[in-house]
């Protein structure tokens, strides 16, 4: 009888446990800050060009993308300089900018200097591309 009420007594405690465990959100190390304006036309092209799809990539699930406007910079953002150009996207972890990309060069180049910053600066493994 002591050990089934031991095992029931333990219950709850595992029960909970493994819902905290389930529940909560992975940890994020990177996260790309675009720094936007209201107006910005390359903002608006980024948006339509990558910002639909971005949360879908590797890029986007290894930094997910956080949107800040340029001119109310969150507090818990250290960032290395002033920003003075929208769009610029921040390489940033826990709060600190490692890098940055200033303006939006294009998907042809956005996507590649991208991959090396994110490769550079995080622990960034790019996913293989299949062959089919």
């Amino acid at each position: 009888m002591f050990a089934l009420k031991s095992y029931f007594g333990t219950l709850p405690g595992v029960l909970v446990a493994l819902i905290l465990f389930v529940a909560a959100p992975p940890a994020v190390a990177a996260e790309l800050v675009m720094v936007e304006q209201t107006g910005c036309e390359w903002c608006e092209r980024w948006n339509e060009e990558i910002g639909v799809i971005y949360h879908k990539t590797a890029e986007g699930r290894h930094a997910p993308l956080r949107r800040v406007d340029l001119r109310s910079m969150p507090e818990d953002l250290h960032i290395a300089r002033r920003v003075n150009f929208t769009p610029t996207f921040l390489i940033v972890e826990n709060g600190e900018e490692l890098t940055r990309l200033e303006g939006y060069p294009g998907e042809d180049f956005f996507w590649p200097l991208l991959a090396i910053m994110l490769k550079k600066f995080t622990k960034y493994v790019p996913e293989a591309v299949g062959n089919g």
